[in-house]
């Protein structure tokens, strides 16, 4: 059965607990090799296999990544019921909440290595992860969003869509550029503007979408980090006007915000007023609970959202299976879908996927080797295949459209070739 995530005074207790009967332990995982406990595979039984999630379930801001933990819940409870991994019951702890504080991050991953002795950590989603050198030390299979250069490179870590974060050798993901290109019938003679926040990870977004969009055939016209990351403007009339004469002084053919949602509300509203006409898109307003608001409905209507994973209103059999197993973890509830909860569900279908073929004598060992000759084909987030995955995305993904209070398919799933990253 699984377990409800823990109250934090129960936390706290058990913090307490496990440190006076384990006292000895301050580094490893226990006193064997990493990846074992007393000589034995740490987190693995006859019987269960232990497993426990790091997730951002609050922060300072108000944003909140709970349902990440939802989703892993599901696939795990699906697991269970069709007799689990080879015979054994997946024992899921729940998730830490790290509160996106890089600290708790890091004592999160230790406490479930040191002190609940998981065999992995899946799923793990934050903006920060600051514990992936230690659970990579500790040899923990850990799985997550590759949106963090963690998720691309280390042998234990892997990316439930593959790596996201291109380094030299890498790759690109094409999604964007060549989905918006269709809808516009082709990138020939078209142009896009690109805008992101004034930030390390806005000025890598410009590089990697600037070089991804001129290789489809696009102009760029206009390719800034230049939004404030620390708060929203009050002012949009600058960008605006910049945008707009970017293209050899007329506008652009699309606008690309690779900003979060309230700075693309702002944009967005901004450049409708002005009487902007063209495509509008970004990559993080695909959220029914967007919609539960008139002035963010109205303000997103009609912009385009990169998905990379299937979108909720696929007819796809595996999307009708992802909505029966969230209703089953919900306790039979009808609950609103979002993204995380497709984060956390496809980072324990990998988990569960690769520990299935590594077959019942499951150690850290037989895992890896599964993993390095893994690959399956169809599923959420498109085709699969590891070691590929950490280092290069699985290039796979869609675009759905605000229209009218309800989000349409406007560009189907689909996995493109990917292009190298300079």
């Amino acid at each position: 059965m699984l377990r409800p995530i823990r109250t934090l005074a129960a936390a706290a207790a058990a913090l307490a607990l496990v440190s006076a009967c384990n006292s000895a332990s301050t580094n490893g995982a226990g006193t064997g090799k990493p990846g074992d406990v007393s000589g034995n595979t740490r987190g693995v039984t006859a019987d269960s296999i232990k497993v426990g999630g790091i997730v951002s379930m609050t922060s300072a801001s108000g944003y909140s990544k709970k349902d990440t933990d939802l989703g892993a819940r599901a696939r795990y409870l699906r697991a269970n019921a069709e007799g689990g991994i080879n015979g054994r019951r997946i024992d899921y702890l729940g998730a830490e909440d790290d509160g996106q504080d890089p600290a708790k991050n890091l004592a999160a991953a230790r406490k479930l290595v040191q002190q609940d002795k998981v065999f992995a950590v899946s799923p793990m989603s934050s903006v920060t992860f600051s514990g992936a050198d230690f659970l990579e030390q500790e040899k923990v299979p850990t799985f997550g969003w590759g949106t963090l250069p963690s998720f691309c490179g280390p042998k234990h870590i892997y990316g439930f869509n593959g790596c996201l974060v291109p380094t030299p050798g890498g790759t690109l993901n094409q999604t964007w550029p060549e989905g918006i290109g269709q809808i516009l019938g082709g990138a020939r003679g078209k142009s896009v503007a690109i805008i992101a926040n004034d930030s390390d990870a806005g000025k890598f977004g410009i590089r990697t979408f600037q070089q991804g969009f001129a290789s489809a055939g696009f102009k760029v016209s206009y390719a800034k980090a230049s939004v404030p990351g620390t708060a929203v403007p009050s002012d949009w009339s600058a960008y605006v006007k910049e945008i707009l004469s970017s293209n050899d002084g007329k506008a652009p053919d699309a606008v690309v915000s690779v900003m979060q949602t309230p700075n693309n509300i702002g944009l967005f509203t901004a450049l409708k007023r002005s009487g902007y006409q063209g495509l509008l898109s970004d990559p993080t307003d695909y959220d029914p609970g967007l919609l539960t608001k008139d002035a963010t409905k109205q303000a997103l209507d009609g912009v385009h959202v990169l998905l990379q994973f299937q979108p909720f209103e696929s007819a796809d059999p595996k999307m009708t299976q992802f909505k029966a197993d969230i209703k089953a973890a919900a306790g039979g509830r009808e609950v609103p879908l979002n993204m995380h909860m497709l984060t956390g569900y496809m980072s324990a279908d990998l988990f569960v996927s690769i520990a299935q073929k590594a077959g019942k004598d499951l150690t850290v060992e037989s895992f890896q080797s599964a993993a390095q000759g893994f690959s399956d084909t169809g599923t959420l987030v498109g085709d699969r295949a590891e070691p590929k995955g950490q280092k290069d995305s699985f290039g796979c993904g869609a675009l759905v459209q605000l229209k009218n209070g309800a989000y349409e398919v406007s560009v189907p799933f689909k996995c493109y070739e990917p292009i190298p990253f300079k």
